[in-house]
C-alpha cells in the first residue's frame, strides 16, 4: 500500500474528497482536484508506456504552464524523478545538467527545444523526447493523454527521490539535490504554519517551476485543499490585476519584486486586491513597512532556507517577529552557528548555519551522482550551509552572508548584505551589487556594482563623500561601477560570478587612482 504522505497519494485522496474545488490555475487554464488527478494518471501511464520506470529521470524545460504540473503529479505517481531545468539555460550550461542528471526523457515547450537541439547528440543517454508544442522527430506531449493503459502499481514511500533541483553552481559546478517525497510535505507543513493558511486563501506565485518554492506553493495547496495560482511570469504591470482576477490572499516572491511594485507609480489597484500576506525575500525591514502601508499586506520576510533543506528558520505571521532577523529555527531542524572547527559559537558571535533534521525524509537525501560533495557538506553529521549568520537573545537567527561573498580587507570582516543595504540608503541608489577584488594587499578590495534611480546622475566625489560618512573606512568600495541593471536569475537572484568575471573594467572608477581617499587621521 501506498502511503498518503506521498504526493501521488495525497493527490488521489484529494481527488476523492473534494473533487471539484480548483486546485491549479496557470495563464487561462483551470484545472480541479479531479481533472488534475485524471490528466495526471494519463500522464503517467502514458509515459510508462514509453518505458519511464521507477527511478528514471524525466528532465523539463519550458516555462510556467499547466503542462509542466501534470508532468510533476504523473512522475509522483511513477516514482520516476522530475529534473526541471532552469530555463535559460544554453550550450555547455544546458549539456552539463541534462549529462549529469542521466535523463533519459526530455520534456520541453518549443523555446526548451531550440536550446536544447545543438547538443542531442551528446546525451547518449536520452531516449526520447516529448515536447509540449508542436516540434517535428518529437512525441507530441498530447499523445500522453489518449493512452488506453493504466498507471503501474507502484510502491512509493516518503523517502523515495520526486525531484533532482540543480543549485546555481556559482563555487563550482552544479550539484543536484536529491529531494524525496517527505521533504515535499513538510515543506507545505511549515508554510501553512508560517502564513497561517485559512479555509478561502488563494495561495500565487510567478516564480519559475524548476525552483523549489514555487513547486512548495503547488503543495502547500495541495496539503490544505487550496488554489494555486502559478503565473508563467513576473510582471510587474500584471501583478496586482492578476491578484485581482484570482482573488489571491497569499503572494511569494522575492525582494525584487516587492522593489518593483513599490516603484510603479500608485494607483487605485494598490488596495483594490485580496492579498493579505506577501512572503518576499530578501526585503529590508524599512521596505517591509513601505510594501505593508502602501498595499495594506503584511510582509513576511523572515525565511532563510536552502534548496537542500528547505525553511531552515521562519517566523509565524500573528507571532512576535524580529524584522532584521530571518525567523527562529524550523521546528523539524537542530540549527545551529559553528567556527570553522564546528564548535558551537556564543549568542551574537559570526558562525555558519548547519543544520541536521530531527525527522526522516525533511530534507535532501545528498547530491545526484556527487557522494563526495554529500561527505563534504555533511560533514561532522551536519549539513553545512555556506552561509554566516549571528544567533540572536530573542532565539532568531540573522543571516549576515553567504561564505562565498563574505569579505575581508584591512583585517576586518565584511558582510556584503550589510554593505549593500547601506549603499541603496542613498537616495539617488536603486540597487547595489558588491563583491571582492583580488588586492596586492593579500586580501580583498570592493567593487560596487550601483545601478541608479532613472533619471539620477550622480559623480565619483559625490559618491565617496556619501560612503566616508556611511561607512566604516575598511568597507568603503575601492571600485565603482554604474550599471542600467544588475544580471539576475531566474528567480531574481543577482549572479554575482557575472559581475566578479567583468573585473575592473574600463567604466571603473577607482578611488585610489583618483586621489579620493580616506586619511588615517579621518578614519573615526
Amino acid at each position: 500500500m501506498t502511503s498518503t504522505m506521498v504526493v501521488g497519494a495525497l493527490l488521489r485522496e484529494r481527488a476523492n474528497e473534494i473533487p471539484d474545488d480548483l486546485f491549479l490555475w496557470c495563464a487561462d487554464d483551470q484545472l480541479t482536484f479531479a481533472q488534475t488527478n485524471d490528466r495526471s494518471e494519463r500522464v503517467a501511464a502514458g509515459l510508462a508506456e514509453l518505458g519511464v520506470r521507477k527511478g528514471d529521470r524525466v528532465a523539463i524545460i519550458s516555462s510556467n504552464r499547466i503542462e509542466m504540473l501534470e508532468v510533476f503529479f504523473a512522475c509522483a505517481k511513477l516514482g520516476a524523478i522530475q529534473v526541471p531545468l532552469n530555463i535559460f539555460l544554453k550550450g555547455d550550461f544546458l549539456r552539463y545538467q541534462l549529462d549529469d542528471s542521466r535523463a533519459e526523457t526530455l520534456i520541453v515547450d518549443e523555446a526548451g527545444y531550440q536550446a536544447a537541439a545543438g547538443i542531442l547528440s551528446d546525451l547518449p543517454v536520452l531516449k526520447r523526447i516529448i515536447a509540449f508544442d508542436h516540434t517535428e522527430g518529437a512525441i507530441p506531449y498530447a499523445t500522453l493523454h489518449h493512452t488506453e493503459a493504466a498507471v503501474p502499481d507502484v510502491e512509493i514511500e516518503p523517502s523515495d527521490v520526486l525531484s533532482i533541483l540543480y543549485t546555481s553552481g556559482t563555487t563550482g559546478m552544479p550539484k543536484g539535490c536529491m529531494l524525496p517525497n517527505g521533504y515535499y510535505l513538510t515543506g507545505a507543513t511549515m508554510a501553512s504554519e508560517m502564513c497561517e493558511y485559512i479555509a478561502d486563501d488563494v495561495l500565487f506565485t510567478a516564480l519559475p517551476l524548476f525552483h523549489a518554492w514555487a513547486q512548495g506553493m503547488v503543495m502547500g495547496a495541495l496539503v490544505h485543499k487550496l488554489p494555486a495560482v502559478v503565473d508563467p511570469i513576473f510582471s510587474v504591470g500584471r501583478l496586482l490585476e492578476r491578484s485581482i482576477e484570482t482573488g489571491a490572499t497569499v503572494f511569494a516572491g522575492v525582494g525584487a519584486m516587492g522593489m518593483a511594485m513599490l516603484g510603479v507609480p500608485p494607483s487605485e489597484k494598490d488596495r483594490a486586491h485580496k492579498l493579505r500576506v506577501a512572503l518576499m525575500i530578501p526585503f529590508s525591514e524599512q521596505q517591509q513597512h513601505e510594501f505593508m502601508k502602501r498595499f495594506g499586506a503584511t510582509v513576511l520576510s523572515q525565511l532563510y532556507g536552502q534548496t537542500e533543506c528547505g525553511a531552515i528558520a521562519y517566523s509565524v505571521l500573528s507571532g512576535p517577529r524580529n524584522l532584521n532577523s530571518v525567523g527562529s529555527p524550523a521546528y523539524y531542524l537542530d540549527v545551529r552557528l559553528v567556527d570553522d572547527d564546528d564548535m558551537k559559537v556564543p549568542v551574537g558571535a559570526l558562525g555558519e548555519i548547519v543544520v541536521r533534521p530531527k525527522k526522516p525524509n525533511t530534507i535532501f537525501k545528498g547530491y545526484w551522482r556527487k557522494p563526495e560533495e554529500t561527505l563534504k557538506a555533511w560533514r561532522n553529521l551536519w549539513h553545512h550551509t555556506g552561509d554566516y549568520g549571528r544567533a540572536n537573545e530573542d532565539g532568531s537567527i540573522t543571516f549576515v552572508d553567504r561564505k562565498k561573498d563574505a569579505l575581508r580587507r584591512r583585517g576586518e570582516n565584511i558582510s556584503s548584505v550589510e554593505l549593500e543595504m547601506a549603499i541603496i540608503a542613498h537616495p539617488k541608489i536603486a540597487e547595489a551589487a558588491v563583491h571582492g577584488i583580488p588586492s596586492a594587499m593579500t586580501e580583498d578590495d570592493i567593487k560596487a556594482c550601483i545601478v541608479l534611480v532613472a533619471g539620477e546622475e550622480i559623480s565619483p566625489e559625490e559618491l565617496f563623500f556619501f560612503f566616508k560618512d556611511a561607512l566604516p573606512y575598511f568597507a568603503i568600495p575601492r571600485y565603482v561601477e554604474l550599471l542600467p541593471e544588475l544580471p539576475r536569475n531566474a528567480t531574481m537572484r543577482v549572479m554575482k560570478h557575472l559581475l566578479r568575471d567583468r573585473g575592473v573594467s574600463a567604466e571603473t572608477w577607482d578611488f585610489d587612482a583618483l586621489g579620493i581617499t580616506v586619511a588615517p587621521e579621518e578614519r573615526r
